[in-house]
């Protein structure tokens, strides 16, 4: 795959030989790479090469280049060759019936899951109509989410969500847009998505990760000085997430500025995992990379697998300098483990593909529980699929389990076939 992808740099993009190092340009970004094509080895300086000690695309790209156009040696490659890439095998049946009755099920799942959030004390008596229960809000922003209809449009889907029980009285669509705006939710939603993941407990032992945004419709206004414009950029919602390697559930959520560094939240959220889960593993990129994050998987009891810049010694000392020379000498080993931070990557993807990658609402509190409420619906469709393949019951509260459980059991019955 390598060899192949770098047949189509050699063909598609201009390397040039400059400084005794080819310039190789990068498919996704506009930067270069610097190739060193020398008898002792080849190197480059992109995080392939840096991992895994192996030809990049690059790499071959050079090479390939030089023979081409400067009469190297010949580099004899099999492009007839079809490579293909791993599979794994999918239970259809199950996955078929969780997609197909997903939208029913999810409704009861989360109406189950909101019915014990306490009540606010309210002390001032106003006039007009009551204000709606904590629980109707949180129901009606996360379904309004995973239906993505406008306030309007979504009306009709939650009105029959009342009909069959799951809030407490009507609600018109168009108010939920205000629930997004109160912030008091944002604490509410981030324990919400604890919990729902917590069911899973019993298979995840392996986590993973990282960060990505969500960008939104409103703009800010900024000053470039050095063109000495007034220019206007997206604002957008950064979130920091770990997840489970196996299902993919969001274990803990971490949302501040769009510009708070990765490497200070990589602690809460191992916390955060850790009160739930069994950590054997937790992996991430090189941007987490410090002995206090090495530290704080050690003391949540698992190993940590975090990649290494390039310039890297690992004179910092303790387990940081344990494990760099861990991956200096054990590659290989090293590198299993961590490439299943690449799961991280498959959550975020899942999540925007589903619920999509834009904020609609325009307020940073509104943004912000927005996204809360996408990850709440991810993990609520995480837990549906692995009823199917794996046969667990959801119990989101621990003093009624039993209650919970023949509750869960009566709504929505499990396949015998599949739960075996």
């Amino acid at each position: 795959m390598r060899e192949l992808k770098g047949l189509e740099i050699a063909a598609r993009s201009k390397i040039v030989f400059k400084d005794d190092v080819w310039l190789v340009p990068s498919q996704t970004t506009g930067s270069k790479y610097k190739v060193r094509l020398t008898p002792d080895g080849d190197t480059c300086d992109c995080e392939d090469f840096q991992l895994s000690q192996k030809p990049c695309k690059h790499i071959h790209a050079a090479r390939i280049v030089r023979e081409r156009d400067h009469g190297g040696a010949v580099i004899r490659m099999d492009t007839d060759k079809i490579t293909t890439r791993p599979t794994y095998k999918q239970n259809w049946p199950a996955y078929n019936h969780a997609q197909a009755t997903e939208k029913n099920r999810l409704q009861v799942l989360l109406a189950e899951l909101c019915r014990n959030l306490p009540e606010p004390e309210r002390t001032k008596k106003k006039c007009g109509p009551k204000p709606h229960l904590v629980k109707d809000c949180v129901f009606a922003m996360a379904f309004k989410v995973y239906c993505g209809l406008s306030g309007r449009r979504f009306s009709c889907d939650l009105l029959e969500a009342y009909e069959r029980g799951h809030t407490s009285r009507p609600i018109p669509g168009i108010k939920v847009i205000s629930f997004f705006e109160d912030p008091a939710f944002t604490p509410i939603l981030k324990q919400l998505i604890i919990q729902s993941a917590a069911p899973l407990s019993v298979v995840e032992t392996t986590f993973a990760a990282d960060s990505s945004g969500f960008s939104s419709t409103r703009f800010e206004t900024w000053y470039d000085h050095k063109y000495g414009v007034t220019r206007r950029k997206c604002v957008w919602v950064k979130a920091h997430i770990a997840c489970g390697t196996k299902t993919n559930v969001i274990t803990a959520v971490e949302i501040l500025d769009k510009d708070a560094a990765d490497t200070t939240q990589f602690k809460p959220l191992v916390k955060t995992t850790a009160e739930n889960f069994t950590v054997n593993e937790f992996s991430a990129d090189k941007a987490y990379a410090s002995n206090e994050n090495f530290q704080a998987v050690e003391n949540a009891g698992g190993t940590a697998y975090i990649a290494f810049k390039s310039n890297t010694t690992g004179s910092v000392g303790g387990l940081f300098e344990k494990m760099f020379h861990y991956f200096q000498f054990q590659r290989d080993k090293f590198l299993k483990h961590y490439h299943q931070r690449s799961n991280v990557e498959s959550t975020f993807s899942a999540v925007k593909r589903k619920f999509g990658d834009s904020v609609m609402s325009r307020t940073d509190a509104a943004m912000a529980n927005e996204v809360l409420c996408k990850f709440l619906c991810h993990n609520l469709t995480c837990l549906i699929q692995e009823q199917e393949t794996l046969g667990i019951v959801p119990v989101f509260w621990q003093d009624e389990a039993a209650e919970s459980t023949d509750t869960a059991r009566n709504v929505i019955p499990l396949r015998e076939t599949q739960s075996s």
